[in-house]
């Protein structure tokens, strides 16, 4: 049975659909981008499974030799975008970014062949060298001496401009010549990163493209490296869906059981005892006193920890579209600049579905308040969660895909 915001999100993932892979929303992002194809393909696969599984292959058709998986694939090139693939320089099979996102593909990978196991195993197991791959790209390339996973570039963490990367970023030259921004042509100023902190992003670009995206290198000569909960928690439970689906399969999962120790013990480093929540911390040790929305997907991961539980139920009270990506009562909160405040409704579904793994009812809580704010406001890239305005790009691929798959009344929970 379908509803009309049903159809509305099913027209918004054909609409940005260019055979093969999806756009996130026309104009504002032209290309692939790595996590929103992995909401796409989930909400593809609640009507379309040989179309989920396309979103996800067409993905790992640009992964480097090295195993990583960049977070851009230009398949076109487009006039006016930038930073566009001469900018980056990347040196995989498609042209791409130089730096990766949170592999929540891996995951999602699995919920759809729990959907529909039959059409799904061949697809999943040609999948699995390409995923476990990238895996072990983190674990060489991205963790610090505690186990924790790092960004090397605010906009590696998903989180582009969160106040988590306040510090760090601090020690990044702003001197990078003159170009033009695309994205305040599609969305507000206000709404999106600040002039200043864009120069130090596409400064850390042209870092990465003088050193040939060589990782060695970039382990000495990158100054940005911030251990971060997004990456953290959401590979380690890559990590154990990998394990899961390897020894269902008998496939390779070699160091897979240490691997995860490991990242267990590192993200137990990223506890902030002073805050009381998971926090960033840079690379020379110090918390970033941030409070965030990626505090709360340590359930995702896995992690049965009730330490930050009153800080979980006090974010989902003190604004009307819970969950704000940072702190509403921080000094920082911004509820419309990008990462600085607003809602997300695919960082929603990610914690609520760690919540609901472990019969917590605040998965319910979140769940029902997100159906609330999308039923409201439509499918925009994000939302002030004061007041539930609109935010970002319209007809946004994942929001679209996260009604599908979770936030509708329809929805079949994947």
């Amino acid at each position: 049975m379908l509803n009309d915001l049903d159809q509305g999100a099913r027209e918004i993932l054909a609409s940005n659909d260019r055979g093969g892979y999806t756009v996130p929303s026309i104009g504002l992002y032209p290309y692939q981008w790595n996590w929103d194809s992995a909401f796409v393909a989930l909400g593809f696969s609640t009507y379309d499974s040989d179309r989920a599984w396309k979103e996800i292959e067409t993905l790992f058709s640009g992964q480097w030799s090295d195993g990583m998986v960049p977070h851009i694939l230009f398949h076109e090139n487009l006039e006016g975008y930038f930073p566009g693939p001469e900018i980056w320089g990347g040196i995989g099979p498609v042209p791409s970014s130089g730096i990766s996102q949170p592999p929540v593909v891996t995951s999602f990978a699995c919920r759809i062949f729990q959907k529909d196991q039959e059409k799904g195993q061949a697809r999943l197991v040609k999948l699995y060298p390409a995923m476990l791959a990238w895996h072990r790209w983190f674990m060489r390339w991205r963790l610090d001496e505690h186990g924790a996973v790092c960004v090397t570039h605010p906009w590696e963490a998903g989180r582009d401009n969160a106040p988590d990367w306040d510090q760090a970023m601090t020690r990044i030259p702003k001197d990078v010549g003159t170009y033009t921004r695309c994205d305040v042509q599609h969305v507000a100023p206000e709404m999106r990163p600040r002039d200043e902190d864009y120069d130090r992003y596409i400064w850390l670009i042209q870092l990465g493209k003088r050193l040939n995206w060589d990782q060695e290198q970039l382990l000495s000569g990158n100054p940005f490296r911030v251990a971060d909960p997004t990456m953290t928690f959401i590979c380690l439970r890559a990590a154990r869906d990998l394990l899961r689906i390897g020894q269902k399969f008998q496939l390779d999962t070699k160091n897979l059981e240490s691997d995860i120790n490991l990242l267990e013990d590192g993200a137990a480093t990223l506890w902030n005892e002073a805050i009381g929540c998971y926090d960033s911390r840079t690379v020379p040790g110090e918390f970033t006193g941030i409070q965030s929305s990626a505090s709360f997907l340590s359930w995702y991961a896995g992690l049965e920890d009730q330490r930050q539980l009153p800080k979980l139920r006090r974010a989902l009270e003190q604004v009307r579209y819970p969950l704000a990506s940072v702190d509403a009562e921080s000094a920082k909160f911004n509820p419309l600049r990008y990462w600085r405040g607003p809602t997300w409704a695919f960082m929603n579904y990610l914690i609520a579905s760690g919540l609901a793994e472990f019969g917590m009812e605040e998965a319910e809580s979140l769940k029902d308040s997100t159906q609330s704010l999308i039923t409201r406001s439509g499918f925009f890239e994000y939302f002030s969660p004061v007041d539930g305005q609109a935010a970002g790009g319209n007809s946004f691929a994942w929001t679209a895909a996260v009604w599908l798959a979770w936030a509708g009344p329809y929805a079949e929970d994947i």
